[in-house]
């Protein structure tokens, strides 16, 4: 087992705690983590209770990621919506018709 393999499997060991204690990480730190887990499990070497650790920390990675995109497609969702004219507005199109139907 390298030093690295013996880091993480001692990292997703002392994380078992509730994830209300654990800071949250930014969604490209946990992406980049999240690749480099990917790639350390590919390449293969470790041990099936290290490689589990890895499968573990992963998983816990992209939810972190995916926790992120959703918050950020909400807030775009939401400043869409604000931006959106309501019911009652009058489309530029329609404007323009009614100004020329005025005129003649």
């Amino acid at each position: 087992m390298s030093t690295d393999d013996r880091g993480l499997v001692d990292e997703a060991r002392s994380e078992e705690r509730p994830e209300a204690d654990r800071p949250e990480i930014g969604y490209e730190a946990a992406r980049a983590e999240l690749s480099d887990v990917v790639r350390r499990l590919e390449a293969g070497g470790q041990t099936l209770e290290e490689s589990l650790a890895l499968w573990q920390r992963g998983e816990e990675l992209a939810d972190i990621c995916e926790r992120w995109l959703s918050g950020a497609t909400a807030r775009l969702n939401a400043v869409i919506a604000a931006h959106e004219p309501g019911p009652d507005a009058v489309q530029p199109d329609e404007s323009a018709a009614a100004n020329r139907s005025h005129q003649t």
